[in-house]
C-alpha cells in the first residue's frame, strides 16, 4: 500500500513538473533592445558657467551714497512677497544682500524699514503682517552684517498702497518691504 501511494506521489509530481515545463516552452521570451552605444570622447572641453556680469557702474551723476546710487547699487530698495505670507523668497534674498553691502559700505546712514500688505485682510491682521515683513527684511539684513541699531521697523499695514487697483497685479506691488534711507547723502 506505501508503494502505490507513493508511486501515485511520483505520478503526481511528473506530471506537475511536465506541465511547468510545458508552459515554459510556451510562453514567448521578450527580447530586450540592443544596448545603446557608447556616447563619443569630448573633442574639447565644456566652458565652466561664466560668471554674472558686474552690477552696472555708478554713473558720474549719482552722488554716492545717495538714494540714487542705494537703488543703481542693490538693483531696488524694496522687496515682494507672497499673499499673506512675510518668508523671503530667492529674488527679495538676492536683492537683500546687495542692500547690506551697501549699507556696511556707508556705515553712517540709518534706515527705516517699512512693512505693506494688499488690501484683503482687516486693518489690524494687516498691521500685524506688515510688522512681520518688516522684520524679516530686518533680521535678514543684520544676517548679512548690518548693525541692527542701524535699522528700525514700522508697518504700514493696508494703509500706504503703491498701486491703488483690486487686481492681483496691483496686489502683488502692495505686498513688499520698502528700505527708507534716513539720512542719504543728497
Amino acid at each position: 500500500m506505501a508503494t502505490s501511494h507513493t508511486s501515485l506521489r511520483i505520478a503526481r509530481m511528473t506530471a506537475l513538473a511536465g506541465a511547468v515545463a510545458l508552459l515554459a516552452a510556451c510562453s514567448k521570451k521578450e527580447e530586450l533592445p540592443p544596448a545603446p552605444p557608447p556616447p563619443p570622447a569630448p573633442t574639447q572641453q565644456v566652458a565652466p558657467t561664466p560668471t554674472p556680469p558686474p552690477p552696472p557702474p555708478v554713473t558720474a551723476s549719482t552722488t554716492p551714497g545717495s538714494l540714487k546710487d542705494f537703488i543703481e547699487t542693490a538693483g531696488a530698495d524694496r522687496v515682494f512677497f507672497e499673499y499673506d505670507s512675510y518668508a523671503l523668497g530667492d529674488t527679495a534674498r538676492a536683492t537683500l544682500a546687495k542692500q547690506a553691502e551697501w549699507l556696511k559700505k556707508y556705515g553712517s546712514i540709518t534706515v527705516t524699514i517699512e512693512g505693506h500688505c494688499d488690501e484683503r485682510g482687516t486693518r489690524e491682521y494687516n498691521l500685524a503682517l506688515g510688522e512681520r515683513r518688516a522684520t524679516a527684511v530686518k533680521s535678514f539684513l543684520v544676517s548679512a552684517g548690518v548693525p541692527a541699531d542701524r535699522l528700525k521697523t514700522i508697518s504700514y499695514g493696508k494703509e500706504r498702497p503703491e498701486v491703488a487697483e483690486s487686481n492681483e497685479e496691483a496686489w502683488s506691488q502692495n505686498r513688499r518691504g520698502v528700505a527708507v534711507l534716513d539720512n542719504p547723502n543728497s
